[in-house]
């Protein structure tokens, strides 16, 4: 069965491209049409989310930079709000600009790059993984631009167009037996320079080259990754279509030892860089009734499937 990585991409396909063929404080600006930038757009700083992009933009295919430029609807939806040069903002585009700067760089398509450093598969898909229904994005959209909303398109990952283009931060996918492999390339190849702390944001996240690290507390994954000794690297598939689950309360405290990345369509990896501990949840966030399950109730099926996991250890 295919999993839609959504975001899952940008930590296991973007960011190991960029640490093989990119000088991480090279100045991109002007290469992009970002000359008036307010700092220099850097892979470091895209990697870590601190280049001043705002969260996301429709793909449009205005050039980006002009397209935030004229914006002036900031701030009427939660997707839409504008960054700080140097302050982490989660940016969706930013690694749309780095799968530009590295098709600049190597003269090739980013997709063909990330299937053959990964073996993992980018859209269009033989095999269309389950089907995501439109979320807050399609509301985003409406206020950020009159054209119509992208119509879906089984053989592509919801975030294609509805997002920023899928190109750097969306788009590919993959069965449990190949992320398996590619993650135990992953973990000792690349691990190490992304899960290095690099840039804390104004509300205590704090952010290596790709990957964010968790925090411990009660109700924290972190907590729950360390109830029982877990070592090596794990692949978790759970294709249950899910009610809403109860939702466990998370009260934040210390960093921890584990690093995370979410997806969009469900997927979490988990990774502890001390021992290089891996574990990947392969999972969707569909409701019985087929509408999409919100963060918070994502977060606790999360929680669930790791729960089972870590008890069987």
């Amino acid at each position: 069965m295919l999993f839609d990585l959504a975001s899952l991409t940008k930590p296991l396909v973007t960011a190991p491209l960029v640490l093989e063929h990119l000088d991480l404080d090279r100045d991109w600006r002007r290469e992009l049409g970002f000359a008036t930038w307010p700092g220099p757009i850097t892979p470091r700083l895209l990697l870590s989310h601190s280049a001043g992009l705002p969260p996301w933009m429709p793909y449009t295919g205005t050039p980006l930079f002009e397209q935030i430029d004229n914006f002036d609807a900031w701030e009427r939806h939660p997707l839409l709000q504008k960054a700080i040069w140097g302050e982490v903002k989660y940016s969706d585009i930013g690694y749309r600009l780095l799968a530009e700067i590295l098709e600049i760089t190597l003269q090739q398509d980013w997709k063909i790059l990330g299937e053959t450093l990964t073996g993992l598969n980018c859209a269009p898909w033989s095999e269309a993984p389950i089907f995501m229904p439109p979320g807050a994005d399609m509301e985003a959209w409406s206020i950020a631009t009159t054209l119509s909303f992208p119509k879906h398109q089984p053989d592509q990952p919801h975030d294609a167009n509805a997002r920023a283009g899928m190109k750097g931060h969306a788009g590919f996918g993959a069965t449990p037996e190949a992320l398996y492999r590619w993650l135990n390339t992953w973990i000792h190849k690349y691990l190490s320079a992304m899960s290095n702390d690099t840039n804390h944001s104004n509300d205590g996240q704090i952010w290596g080259l790709g990957l964010q690290r968790l925090k411990c507390g009660s109700g924290s994954f972190a907590e729950l990754l360390n109830y029982r000794a877990i070592s090596g690297v794990h692949v978790i598939v759970d294709t249950e279509i899910a009610d809403p689950p109860q939702i466990q309360p998370h009260i934040p405290s210390h960093p921890s030892d584990w690093w995370f990345h979410f997806g969009y369509t469900g997927p979490a990896i988990f990774i502890r860089p001390s021992d290089k501990t891996c574990v990947l949840i392969c999972c969707h966030r569909l409701r019985s009734d087929f509408k999409l399950l919100t963060m918070e109730e994502l977060r606790a099926r999360r929680w669930r499937i790791l729960s089972v996991f870590a008890q069987k250890e």
